[in-house]
């Protein structure tokens, strides 16, 4: 079954690349820069694992999905970068840093587009009348504006924060899990929207933990920097929640990293968003075991919830 998984994957990067290095000459160069960016197509991954038969097969349809994704994905990474005015992204200097703002929110729009594109481009539509796609992208962009309106609020609620990761994060891996199983033809549909859900929650709560665990060359993007772009995330929920009185302060001026990093030891906001992680964890695991599928194919669903949680 991985090599079936594998060899598709190749198929997927193949038609990424090709709309990448093929693009209208206009954008090629800005999008030709966004290869050397290639992420590790996790949700692409999701897409065939979902998609996999009981006869280890897998229809073309769900490369095509699974492409229409990791487009998507890309395109949602070149507006993130845009509002975080971020300078690396995957080791490599951001496309705005390099091209401009403008440019970028454009070819960011022109990939939201071809996103669109390449999914309705799968000839027996009529097939997947269910999934639609647009829903996904519209959930996704109020998930960035939910987190732009609460930029700098240092009042943020979990209840809130998580419902901004929901839709910025864990909505794509729901579709992945989604776009695969309805490829497959596979009657559950909702044990794996539910699974990519929290796929998706874990993996954007555990991405807010790299912030205060790792370091810049191992994250490949500058760390510790959430909070000087405005983003509060789950471990600086439970420090302010602890410390009134640094909260207070954060309203009027701006805390140091060193500051921010020894609150949220002291907090243990690490450890609380593990906890919260680990609940989605277990709730993930239920929604695979629950599948009735080859054990072959429970186990790679598994592997991707484990890569999520990091175990």
């Amino acid at each position: 079954m991985m090599k079936v998984v594998t060899d598709n994957l190749h198929y997927v990067k193949n038609e990424v690349d090709k709309v990448l290095s093929t693009s209208p000459l206009i954008i090629r160069k800005y999008t030709q820069h966004l290869l050397k960016t290639e992420g590790k197509y996790l949700r692409a991954y999701a897409v065939l694992v979902s998609a996999l038969r009981d006869d280890m097969s897998i229809d073309y349809d769900a490369v095509k999905f699974a492409a229409a994704i990791e487009i998507l994905h890309l395109a949602s990474l070149v507006h993130d970068d845009v509002m975080d005015d971020a300078d690396m992204r995957r080791g490599n200097v951001t496309l705005h840093k390099l091209y401009g703002r403008k440019t970028a929110i454009i070819c960011g729009d022109y990939l939201l587009a071809i996103a669109m594109s390449m999914a309705n481009s799968i000839e027996d539509k009529e097939k997947y009348l269910d999934y639609n796609m647009p829903d996904y992208m519209e959930a996704i962009a109020l998930g960035e504006l939910k987190q732009h309106i609460n930029n700098g609020n240092v009042k943020l609620k979990m209840k809130d924060y998580l419902e901004i990761i929901e839709g910025k994060t864990a909505k794509l891996f729901e579709a992945s899990l989604y776009a695969g199983a309805v490829t497959s033809n596979e009657e559950d549909i909702e044990a794996y929207k539910l699974a990519g859900h929290h796929i998706g929650m874990i993996f954007q709560l555990l991405d807010d933990v790299s912030d205060f665990e790792d370091t810049q060359e191992k994250a490949k993007k500058p760390v510790q920097s959430d909070y000087e772009q405005g983003v509060i995330t789950l471990p600086l929920i439970h420090a302010f929640e602890e410390n009134p009185e640094l909260q207070k302060r954060a309203e009027t001026e701006t805390l140091s990293r060193k500051e921010l990093q020894e609150a949220v030891t002291k907090a243990k906001g690490v450890e609380a968003t593990y906890e919260v992680a680990e609940k989605y964890y277990a709730q993930a695991v239920e929604a695979i075991q629950s599948l009735q599928v080859r054990e072959e194919k429970r186990q790679l669903l598994m592997e991707i919830l484990n890569k999520a949680m990091r175990r």
